[in-house]
């Protein structure tokens, strides 16, 4: 395979995003003797901190520095990687809310192809890569076949390539020259922060999480019963919150709270991409639902299929008792 391999790196307040740990990773799943090469834009110092944290991870890492990149617009950024990236590349990006915004339109100006929300690489096969994704909220997984020839882009979930400690001694290099002008028609104005309720779970260390599995807006002290006895807060998925059973502070998921503890307990959530795509930091995670085919089974540390609404309670005696 001659085809090169790049990562776009998201960051924020200069420090990457915890996918541009994870797609080196993917990456590798295309071709192991592949040199992954980082993309980083963005501007001032903030820039700086990412690209130089990155050259500890890729070989190499390509600098884009530009004041109208000091916050992402897919717009710009589009322009950006078809003037910086040669004809057949293969390109990994997060797929999250941003990811699902660059990456269509960056495929098409690319003409190449384009796979969304990828949760598996089996490799290459001639011109074809061998890819996994879900369908039917997750209760089907797909093996397709991918044309490469001409380059791609694929938009890789979170959390389904664990980063692994591979550390590197890479080199920046600065593509800021070859950008482009930088112009959209849409701008940034200002980030509108989401007002803080009454628990942060964002600082959380322990998280018990609810969804739908829950049924009933009465059933979620259950939850609450065992957050108590493990030192932990209720977090949700967002039925919950359209359901209007707990506040919005407390979702968890692209639509809510980005979170990184150390624990995440999922009581009754299926464990879509817009729900795991908050979750962040590879915390060790135990899935309790009824349904063994629903998609959190996928990315759990342990696995336990019953009913939540006599297992947890049962759970939060023992846990009582060793105390």
């Amino acid at each position: 395979m001659t085809q090169q391999i790049f990562a776009y790196v998201s960051h924020k307040n200069g420090v990457a995003d915890d996918s541009a740990f994870e797609l080196i990773v993917a990456a590798k799943k295309i071709d192991p003797a592949a040199a992954v090469t980082a993309i980083v834009c963005g501007a001032g110092a903030e820039l700086d901190a990412v690209c130089t944290a990155m050259a500890g991870v890729y070989p190499e890492v390509w600098k884009v520095a530009n004041p109208a990149l000091a916050y992402p617009n897919a717009e710009i950024m589009r322009g950006v990687l078809v003037n910086i990236l040669p004809a057949g590349a293969i390109t990994l990006v997060s797929h999250d809310t941003f990811g699902m915004d660059l990456s269509p339109g960056l495929s098409i100006k690319l003409n190449a192809a384009f796979v969304p929300d990828v949760v598996g690489i089996e490799g290459v096969d001639g011109a074809s890569l061998k890819a996994i994704r879900q369908e039917f909220g997750g209760q089907v997984s797909t093996h397709m076949l991918c044309d490469i020839s001409a380059g791609a882009v694929l938009n890789v979930r979170s959390g389904c390539f664990l980063s692994d400690d591979s550390k590197a001694s890479g080199s920046v290099v600065d593509k800021s020259g070859q950008a482009g002008d930088c112009k959209a028609k849409r701008r940034f104005l200002e980030v509108v922060v989401a007002e803080v309720g009454d628990v942060d779970i964002t600082k959380s260390d322990v998280l018990v999480s609810v969804g739908r599995g829950i049924e009933d807006q009465e059933n979620i002290g259950i939850a609450q019963e065992l957050a108590d006895a493990i030192g932990a807060v209720v977090s949700c998925s967002r039925p919950i919150v359209d359901a209007k059973w707990l506040e919005k502070a407390r979702q968890v998921g692209t639509s809510g709270k980005t979170v990184k503890p150390k624990v995440y307990l999922a009581l009754g959530i299926s464990g879509s991409f817009q729900h795991l795509g908050g979750i962040k930091g590879n915390p060790f995670m135990v899935a309790i639902n009824k349904n063994p085919k629903a998609p959190i089974f996928q990315v759990a540390d342990i696995g336990i299929v019953t009913d939540l609404l006599e297992f947890v309670p049962e759970l939060t005696e023992k846990i009582k008792e060793m105390k």
